[in-house]
């Protein structure tokens, strides 16, 4: 991979002038932006023609799959990568055994877009670090390998990360040791990203929850009720969770996405931390989707609607620490990043070209 040098100071310099993320920071956009939602197109549908136009302009003979031109032929989901990973990307996952989501193909991945904005930044800790100050609103931390990568160099981002097997996934191996015969990708909780840096003398982890274009509405299905309770059911709430336990809240009520998903990464984060998972005393998560995607924000629970109107307010609310969770913009992330490297900057220009959502100036779209 290129290395690039950063216009800004380095790591552990000063800290000015930090764009500032919280869990509540979209709450009063939900309600401004109310109006302009109704009239709006569906930031789903924007993302589709973004991308569809993004495709025929550069892969024309790659495109139709279903008769949609944001969608790649069998055979060209490489294509769907940028250019300084793809090679990378499919040795890793090979490698390390990593399951490729169905939709790798599909312009609107989840998993194709995470690895874009981040699988770039693998050995460029100085930009990884920027990255987690804006995040966390902390001095740019210093950035820990976490494994290697397909080269053998260090990797300070890994994806797909599962951790020890903490809640019960797997019955092949002894709770929190190994990774339980789990596969990282599928069938599991699993991370779609994971940092590891030093703040202040003490290791931290930091789990990176990643969303595109999900919107989320009915519930899960009830046949797995009972699985997801012999599971998850002594590990979601205080003080053996990171739940509190005063609210009146059921382990059912977060059968309902994006709550079910939070709360296990949230429950993986906790007992990482209670078992100082490769030395680490905190670890956070840490949820990137973009602004306008104003339908992922719905709380879904019926049971969770009193506490509020966004969904990551009212989770990072139910937590025993909320810090622990926070919620921040792609814009909000990205964007200084790309403007502060330049156009030059081989990524920052994928990322500028590709995701026009993240140019501050163009019209916010809803579901």
């Amino acid at each position: 991979m290129r290395h690039h040098r950063l216009p800004f100071s380095n790591p552990g310099g000063s800290h000015e002038n930090p764009v500032k993320c919280s869990v509540d920071s979209s709450v009063s956009r939900v309600t401004d932006e109310t109006t302009k939602a109704a009239r709006a197109t569906s930031f789903a549908a924007s993302e589709k023609q973004s991308q569809s136009a993004y495709f025929r302009k550069n892969f024309p003979k790659q495109i139709g799959h279903r008769g949609y031109d944001f969608w790649l032929t069998p055979g060209g989901e490489r294509l769907n990568l940028a250019p300084m990973i793809r090679t990378d990307a499919a040795a890793y996952f090979s490698e390390r055994r990593i399951t490729w989501h169905l939709a790798a193909d599909h312009a609107l991945s989840s998993q194709a877009c995470c690895l874009n904005f981040l699988m770039p930044l693998a050995e460029r800790p100085e930009v990884l670090s920027r990255l987690v100050s804006l995040a966390l609103d902390i001095p740019p931390p210093r950035m820990l390998p976490i494994e290697a990568g397909p080269e053998g160099r260090p990797w300070y981002v890994a994806f797909e990360w599962i951790g020890g097997d903490y809640l019960n996934e797997s019955r092949s191996v002894a709770k929190g040791t190994g990774n339980g015969g789990r596969t990282r990708g599928a069938n599991c909780t699993s991370a779609d990203a994971c940092l590891a840096f030093q703040h202040q003398g003490r290791r931290e982890t930091l789990l990176i929850e990643w969303k595109y274009t999900e919107r989320y509405g009915a519930p899960l299905a009830p046949a797995g009720h009972e699985v997801r309770i012999s599971r998850y059911g002594n590990l979601a709430f205080a003080p053996d969770g990171p739940i509190r336990s005063d609210l009146g809240l059921s382990l059912a009520d977060f059968f309902y996405e994006p709550f079910y998903q939070l709360l296990r990464q949230q429950m993986l984060a906790f007992q990482m931390q209670k078992a100082h998972e490769d030395g680490a005393e905190r670890v956070r998560v840490l949820h990137i989707a973009p602004s306008a995607n104003l339908a992922l924000r719905r709380v879904t629970s019926p049971a969770l609607r009193p506490f509020g109107k966004d969904a990551f307010a009212v989770f990072s609310g139910l937590l025993q620490t909320p810090g622990d969770f926070v919620s921040c913009s792609t814009e909000a992330l990205f964007r200084p990043l790309i403007d502060e490297l330049g156009l030059d900057d081989p990524w920052a220009s994928y990322l500028d070209q590709r995701y026009r959502f993240l140019t501050a100036d163009s019209e916010a779209t809803s579901a």
